[in-house]
């Protein structure tokens, strides 16, 4: 099997990771392959923040809970109001991810580098989980104090965050991929 499609088949999100923390060249290196991503004439809109300060990523955790104990979707509801449920999953480094807001495609291109970074990881045997759950850190009477931690540039908007860490154990169950996601046209 071709090597690149061999990594996006085995890749899996990871929701059990080990306490061990990610090593800075590992990072680097996942940073390096999110920064290789196409974009909208080259514009290059992300912003890659990492954060490996256990309590602050925590603290990501619970105000996210707490803003979407309300949402119209049940399961995030469910998840949101559950004591236990981290939604970074305990990982020892989150990266958040955020774009230019002037950028002609912010949300493909940072959708781009967020694949490069979570095959990479797969290819390195580190384990990923992307969440778009983190939005609930800029709503309230936090938002400047997390904008603040995170360093999050001015006229840049946070959009998700990516859970890296070593795996606990390696998902094998993969699901079959349905066979009516295409048509040609001649």
């Amino acid at each position: 099997m071709n090597k690149i499609l061999e990594v996006i088949k085995n890749r899996r999100s990871t929701r059990s990771y080990k306490e061990e923390q990610v090593k800075k060249d590992e990072i680097m290196a996942l940073l390096e392959a999110g920064a290789w991503a196409p974009s909208g004439h080259n514009k290059q809109p992300w912003q890659f923040t990492v954060v490996q300060n256990k309590e602050l990523i925590k603290k990501m955790s619970d105000r996210s809970k707490y803003t979407a104990k309300d949402a119209e979707k049940e399961k995030m509801r469910k998840m949101a109001n559950n004591p236990d449920f981290n939604i970074f999953h305990k990982a020892p480094t989150v990266i958040i991810v955020s774009h230019k807001n002037d950028a002609i495609t912010p949300l493909e291109d940072i959708s781009a580098a967020t694949e490069n970074i979570l095959l990479q990881a797969e290819s390195m045997g580190l384990g990923t989980c992307w969440s778009a759950f983190i939005f609930g850190i800029f709503r309230g009477p936090e938002k400047e104090e997390f904008i603040k931690y995170l360093e999050i540039l001015e006229g840049h908007t946070l959009h998700h965050a990516i859970a890296v860490g070593y795996p606990n154990a390696k998902v094998f169950n993969y699901p079959e991929r349905k066979n009516d996601y295409f048509n040609f046209i001649k």
